[in-house]
C-alpha cells in the first residue's frame, strides 16, 4: 500500500481534484528547483571555490562526492521512517532545512564549514525526491504517474537552465558566497509558498521499514537499482567537471561558462518533455534510447571544442539525454516496486547519488592521472556498462508495471 491514502490513485479524476492535484505538482517542482540548484551549483562554482579556499579542483570535487554519498547512505532509512507524516509538513521542513545549510556555506571559512553545509541538506534531499514523486504519482492516478513525476522533474531541468547557470553567471559577478546566499533566500520563500498554497495531507499507517525493505529481495528491483547507479556514474564523469572542462578545453571565459550551462539546461527541458513520453509506454526502452544519446554526447565533447558551433550541438544531445534519464530512471525504479513507491523512489535516488559521487571520483581521477581531456572517453566507457547492465536487466525483470 501506498504511504498516501491508496483511494487517491483510484478515485475519478473529477475537475476540481485535477485542478488540485496540478497546482499540487506544480509547487513540488518549484521546490525541487531549489533543491536541486543548490546540490549541482556547486558544479558551475568548482574553479572560483578552489582557488578562494586554496585546493585543488578535484578536492573541491569531493564536496559533490561527500553531498552524494550522504543522500545515498541516509535516503532510504529516513524516507521510510517519515513517509507517514503529513507530507506539507515534510515539505516546509526539507525547504527550511536548505535555506539554513545554503547561510552556513555562503558563510563557511574553510572547506571543513563547507563541508558540514553541504552534509546536513543531503540528508533531506532524498526524502524531498522520495515523497515528492510517489505524491505526484498517487496524485495523477497510475495512468499519468509517469508524466505527473516527470512534471515535478521540471524542477531538475529549470535548475539547469536557470538556477545553476545564473547561479554560476551571479558568483562571477559578486562571488560564489554571494550565490549560496541567493539561494538561502530562495529557500526561504519556497518554505512560504508551501506553506501558504501546498494542500495539506493527512497522516497515514506507518509501515515498518521491514515491511518496505522486502522490495530488496526482490531481483527484478535491484537490478533496475543497480543500472540507475551505473547511469549516473557516466552522467557524472563528466558533468562534474563541465565547467572546468569548458574554460580549460574549450577556451570559453569564466564569464561566459554560466550562459554555456544555461545552454545545456535549456535543451534539458526537451529531454525532460521526451523522457516522460516515452518511459510510461517502455521504461527500460526508453533508458536504453537516451543512454545512447549520452555516450554519443559524451564522447563528443573533447573532439568537438575545438569549435564552438559544433561544440553547441554535441552538448545539446548530451544535454537531452543527461535530463530525461533523470525521471526515466526515477518511474523505472517505482514502477519495478508499486508496492512501496516512496521507499523505491528514494533508494533510487540514493543510487543516484551514488553514482554521482562515484562518477566525481572517477571523473577527478581521470584529470589527475590522464589529463582533462579524456574524461569524456573514460564517461563514455561506463555509459556502454550501463548499456550491458540494461541487457541484464532486461532478462532477470518481470514486466515492470505501468
Amino acid at each position: 500500500m501506498s504511504a498516501l491514502d491508496s483511494t487517491a490513485s483510484t478515485a475519478p479524476l473529477t475537475p476540481a481534484r485535477a485542478e488540485g492535484a496540478n497546482m499540487a505538482i506544480a509547487i513540488l517542482a518549484l521546490a525541487g528547483f531549489v533543491i536541486v540548484t543548490t546540490e549541482f551549483l556547486i558544479i558551475g562554482l568548482l574553479p572560483a571555490m578552489a582557488r578562494d579556499l586554496g585546493i585543488s579542483i578535484s578536492t573541491a570535487g569531493l564536496l559533490v562526492t561527500l553531498f552524494a554519498f550522504t543522500v545515498m547512505l541516509f535516503g532510504p532509512p529516513l524516507t521510510a521512517s517519515l513517509s507517514h507524516l503529513n507530507r506539507k509538513h515534510v515539505f516546509i521542513a526539507i525547504v527550511l532545512i536548505f535555506a539554513a545549510s545554503n547561510a552556513l556555506a555562503a558563510l563557511a571559512s574553510n572547506i571543513w564549514v563547507l563541508a558540514l553545509a553541504r552534509f546536513i541538506p543531503a540528508l533531506a534531499l532524498p526524502v524531498f525526491w522520495g515523497t515528492a514523486s510517489e505524491t505526484a504519482g498517487v496524485l495523477a492516478g497510475p495512468q499519468r504517474a509517469g508524466r505527473a513525476v516527470a512534471q515535478i522533474y521540471l524542477g531538475i531541468s529549470a535548475a539547469f537552465l536557470f538556477g545553476i547557470p545564473l547561479g554560476t553567471v551571479l558568483s562571477d559577478a559578486v562571488g560564489w558566497r554571494g550565490a549560496f546566499w541567493a539561494l538561502a533566500v530562495l529557500s526561504l520563500l519556497m518554505a512560504l509558498l508551501l506553506w501558504s498554497c501546498m494542500p495539506s495531507m493527512a497522516r497515514t499507517r506507518k509501515v515498518r521499514l521491514a515491511e518496505q525493505a522486502k522490495i530488496l529481495t526482490d531481483v527484478s528491483f535491484i537490478s533496475n537499482l543497480l543500472l540507475s547507479v551505473v547511469l549516473f556514474t557516466a552522467m557524472f564523469t563528466a558533468y562534474t567537471y563541465l565547467a572546468d572542462t569548458l574554460e580549460r578545453i574549450a577556451g570559453v571565459s569564466s564569464a561566459w561558462v554560466g550562459w554555456w550551462l544555461m545552454g545545456f539546461g535549456a535543451v534539458g527541458l526537451i529531454g525532460n518533455w521526451l523522457g516522460g513520453r516515452y518511459v510510461d509506454r517502455s521504461p527500460l526502452g526508453s533508458t536504453v534510447a537516451f543512454a545512447l544519446l549520452l555516450a554519443l554526447g559524451m564522447s563528443a565533447s573533447v573532439p568537438a571544442a575545438g569549435s564552438w558551433p559544433l561544440l553547441a550541438v554535441v552538448l545539446l544531445v548530451w544535454g537531452v539525454a543527461h535530463t530525461a534519464l533523470f525521471p526515466i530512471c526515477q518511474i523505472r525504479v517505482m514502477k519495478a516496486a508499486p508496492q512501496a513507491q516512496a521507499l523505491a523512489g528514494t533508494l533510487n535516488v540514493s543510487a543516484a547519488n551514488a553514482g554521482i559521487g562515484l562518477g566525481s571520483i572517477i571523473g577527478g581521477m581521470t584529470i589527475e592521472h590522464w589529463g582533462l581531456g579524456m574524461i569524456g572517453y573514460a564517461a563514455t566507457i561506463l555509459a556502454g556498462l550501463a548499456l550491458l547492465m540494461a541487457w541484464i536487466t532486461a532478462r532477470v525483470s518481470k514486466p515492470i508495471q505501468s
